[in-house]
């Protein structure tokens, strides 16, 4: 039996999760989080992300071992998110499980977010070897596994599909509680009128920056004349990307012959995202394999399996390499734990 504890905080959410192996078995201790809200029509900045992280992660570490009726004792290793994602807030994470590593003296291991996503995933749905659809605010990749990697088959050539679908909530002045990509969600199921949109997938891969700007052009302009409601933008911009994502994850699955997606990431969480993937794999004969909000939107519990996945192959992160890096791609990663 492993304890592991781990600790993420890439972006504007700060989560500590708890989790013990015992064999194959996998429990789920504890699983707490903590969002950074801004006010509408704005984003969040690195060093308020960075300081709201500071301000709370010991009490929800607390909360956690709490929940999860745990002692330092009884924890074996100590995970962080190691990156990609915001250099301010991934800092000073990294530095109290830095700190609680000596305090302790348990082993640390430093983790990619992506990979946490992906593991995650694995568990939660018992997906064999998908193709992994992950889309987040910082990530838009398609990625299937071959020889001890996570190979990447396509990914956005500019910014990530939720970086985009934020940055259009704050043109509508749209609440970030509890993320802008829910309430675009929200708004989304009432529209009724489809606006055309640039479509850019080009190869394997996507764009979104054009498609953001066209859409925010067409909001200025006829917004105010009530030509369009903010409904239908939302419905419009969800269909045309997502779409896009479709296009891209089905060519994966051609490629690999794989029967599975696993959709993993915050933005994971879309239904209508998840009904356009279920409707083109059920017409191939697969499966989607999704989750909820639990273990799709950033957490500590995925950073905790993923870290302790890797321990139990020997893999430990030395004091002086426990720096983090806010450009760490998924396929750097030697993935030890999987057997081809």
């Amino acid at each position: 039996m492993t304890i592991a504890i781990g600790f993420e905080g890439s972006a504007n959410k700060l989560g500590v999760g708890i989790i013990r192996h015992i064999g194959a078995k996998v429990d789920i201790l504890a699983n707490v989080r903590d969002t950074y809200i801004t006010p509408p029509g704005e984003g969040f900045l690195p060093r308020d992300t960075a300081q709201h992280h500071r301000d709370c992660i010991l009490a929800v570490m607390k909360k956690a071992m709490d929940q999860a009726q745990v002692k330092p004792e009884d924890i074996d290793v100590i995970c962080f998110t190691k990156g990609p994602g915001m250099g301010a807030p991934l800092t000073s994470v990294a530095v109290v499980a830095r700190t609680l590593s000596l305090l302790w003296d348990k082993p640390l291991v430093g983790v990619n977010h992506c990979i946490g996503h992906i593991e995650m995933g694995r568990e939660v749905t018992g997906a064999s070897n998908p193709v992994i659809l992950y889309v987040s605010g910082g990530n838009t990749q398609v990625i299937a596994y071959s020889q001890h990697r996570y190979r990447i088959f396509g990914e956005t050539l500019d910014i990530a599909i939720g970086n985009c679908l934020d940055r259009f909530a704050r043109i509508l002045n749209l609440s970030n509680d509890p993320s802008p990509g829910y309430n675009i969600e929200q708004y989304a199921k009432r529209g009724k009128n489809y606006i055309p949109l640039p479509y850019t997938v080009k190869g394997m891969d996507v764009s979104f920056s054009g498609i953001l700007s066209h859409i925010e052009m067409v909001a200025k302009e006829k917004l105010p004349t009530g030509q369009v409601t903010p409904e239908d933008l939302c419905f419009s911009l969800q269909e045309t990307l997502f779409a896009m994502l479709v296009e891209i994850t089905e060519r994966a699955m051609a490629h690999v012959e794989s029967q599975e997606v696993l959709i993993v990431g915050g933005v994971g969480c879309n239904i209508r995202l998840q009904e356009m993937m279920e409707q083109m794999a059920k017409d191939r004969g697969g499966q989607v394999c999704a989750m909820d909000e639990r273990f799709c939107i950033d957490n500590g519990i995925m950073i905790a399996h993923a870290g302790l996945l890797a321990h139990h192959t020997g893999y430990c992160t030395p004091l002086d390499k426990s720096n983090c890096t806010q450009r760490f791609r998924t396929d750097e990663v030697y993935v030890s734990w999987r057997e081809d």
